[in-house]
């Protein structure tokens, strides 16, 4: 079955109850349960599962490809919860360039849980290859990454990092299962941001893991998420389900938009360079064509004149908004190493575009407005 099928029926059976097409969303934290205990229709606390989540779980899993899935309050949440996962005296390596508050988290907490990190260029198979330990336990992949747009050839990372027996996380993002599928490519657990294009909306927070066996890492999880109280609400967990249904359609018109926009930045005089895995420039273009359907909705572009140059232009867009996040239907701009503060490491002339549903004829005209 073809995945743009899938997206729009996964997790989305007729309500037994009524024949409603549109899930319910059962907001109760708690359910029946019998005299000792026992659980009668499968749910007994919100904290250990609710139906609407086991719903967008059933539907994150189906649309990977997966064995199975856990959703979370947010990204973060979800990520955290692999990290601590792991055993003290474990190692993980990372890219170095990644989402920043995962780089901050690594950096403050993993030291506390006993567990030590290596960053390198991940879309240098090499350097990976020579941070690999005994005690290796996690690669940490995140292709297309953020705000750079590097590009990690997924399928070779695991191939090297098999060979010590540990495991590979894709973040997926910026690429969404519909442009790519890391787990066909060899990962074991792909994160998503649901917050961003499978609410496609920016109104929903979420996060979801999604796992190729379902062993016991599923159980330890899922235990984390218990004890730590990271479940997503139902209510968010209804509006990701609500996202899932469009995100092709989206999803189309997203790459479509970041291919027009790259192309006419690329030729503009006032720009250095463009981040943007679908031109033929881009050091990760090939591996990027032969890993993902196409090649995402998010760009950066740096700008000629350093910091101020690059506020200016952010400052004088009028179709763009200056926000954080991306994935909704309205283009977004921001200065990233600002975002980032004072540890971050993307060049102080980047501007990051999350590319909307607008006509490209618009957003290429307010840029070259902006750049003027």
């Amino acid at each position: 079955m073809h995945i743009h099928t899938i997206a729009v029926h996964a997790g989305a059976e007729t309500d037994a109850s009524t024949g409603a097409l549109s899930p319910p969303v059962h907001l109760s934290t708690t359910f029946e349960h019998g005299p000792a205990g026992e659980e009668l229709l499968g749910f007994s606390y919100f904290r250990d599962g609710n139906p609407t989540q086991s719903r967008l779980e059933q539907a994150m899993t189906q649309l990977e490809g997966g064995a199975a899935a856990l959703v979370f309050a947010s990204g973060m949440a979800a990520g955290a919860a692999i990290l601590q996962s792991l055993a003290p005296g474990s190692h993980v390596i990372f890219p170095d360039f990644m989402y920043a508050d995962f780089r901050v988290l690594c950096r403050q907490y993993l030291p506390r849980w006993g567990i030590e990190a290596s960053f390198v260029e991940m879309d240098k198979t090499e350097e990976v290859e020579a941070a690999m330990r005994s005690d290796t336990r996690l690669v940490w992949i995140e292709s297309p990454s953020n705000p750079l747009l590097k590009i990690t050839d997924i399928r070779k990372v695991c191939d090297i990092v098999r060979s010590v027996g540990a495991q590979v996380l894709v973040d997926n993002t910026f690429a969404t299962p519909l442009l790519q599928r890391p787990l066909e490519l060899g990962a074991d657990i792909v994160l998503h941001a649901t917050t961003k294009y499978c609410g496609g909306h920016n109104d929903v927070h979420g996060g979801a893991l999604i796992l190729k066996h379902n062993g016991p890492l599923n159980q330890t999880l899922t235990e984390i998420r218990r004890l730590h109280g990271a479940v997503a609400s139902p209510f968010a967990s209804w509006l990701v389900l609500r996202g899932l249904r469009s995100m092709h359609c989206r999803m189309e018109k997203h790459c479509a938009n970041a291919t027009a926009v790259a192309a006419a930045l690329s030729r503009s005089e006032h720009v250095d360079k463009v981040y943007y895995p679908g031109l033929s420039s881009h050091p990760g273009h090939s591996i990027a064509a032969m890993q993902m359907k196409d090649f995402g909705g998010m760009l950066s572009f740096a700008v000629k004149g350093g910091y101020d140059e690059a506020v200016r232009v952010s400052s004088r867009v009028k179709l763009f908004t200056n926000a954080t996040s991306l994935g909704g239907t309205q283009s977004l701009i921001e200065h990233r190493a600002s975002i980032e503060g004072e540890n971050s490491k993307v060049p102080i002339n980047v501007l990051r575009l999350s590319l909307g549903l607008e006509h490209p004829d618009d957003l290429i005209a307010d840029l070259r407005h902006a750049l003027a």
